[in-house]
């Protein structure tokens, strides 16, 4: 069973705290998880690029020239597509990347994240986290405590309201609940800094 340090906010050690092999202890699966943050990046993406059709763009309701007897190629519209100013053909038009990956992907590529930070020694379990008033100066000094000064993913206990508001606003930190923890966020951030109710909220949520 792995485990890791745990901390007070101070930067002081508290001793140790076990984590559950079966989430914390696994052989990282590298090509399940590169489906998933695939799959997570898609759904991120908007979808909203379009481009006009020769019935979309504006004008060209009238013939340019007759039929026949110009000498010219026949025309009906100043707006074909094979004209300057037409519209386009088989351009981009307003979609959704997003699809679905199975369930037990996704539940082996959380894990395996979670475990790779814990062999990567990016795991740092602190035993709470509190402020009196929500104040980001205070917040960063507690991030220096802990000596994490790179892009951190900060998981609380969905009660924690006042340190969420103190570390929302700090550049590189994102702040979410553990019930809300991505695969693509554990990948993008080089440290996970987690409290100690809601380490045991994430592993009563992925058992």
């Amino acid at each position: 069973m792995p485990s890791v340090k745990l901390f007070k906010q101070d930067g002081t050690s508290a001793g140790e705290v076990a984590l559950q092999d079966e989430l914390f202890g696994i052989e990282p699966n590298n090509n399940i998880v590169f489906d998933v943050v695939t799959n997570q990046q898609a759904s991120l993406r908007q979808g909203t690029h379009a481009v006009k059709n020769r019935s979309a763009v504006r004008g060209g309701g009238r013939k340019p020239w007759r039929q026949k007897g110009t000498g010219r190629a026949r025309a009906g519209s100043s707006r074909s597509p094979i004209w300057r100013g037409g519209g386009v053909v088989f351009g981009p038009t307003p979609r959704s990347y997003s699809y679905k990956t199975p369930r037990k992907s996704r539940r082996i590529a959380i894990k395996s994240v979670l475990s790779q930070k814990v062999l990567d020694n990016e795991l740092v379990v602190v035993d709470a986290l509190t402020l009196d008033t929500p104040k980001t100066k205070d917040f960063k000094a507690i991030l220096d405590n802990l000596n994490v000064d790179k892009k951190v993913l900060l998981i609380l206990e969905n009660t924690n309201d006042i340190v969420f508001k103190s570390a929302r606003n700090i550049p590189n930190v994102k702040v979410v609940s553990s019930d809300n923890v991505s695969v693509l966020d554990v990948v993008y951030h080089d440290y996970l800094l987690i409290t100690q109710t809601a380490l045991e909220e994430l592993e009563g949520a992925l058992k």
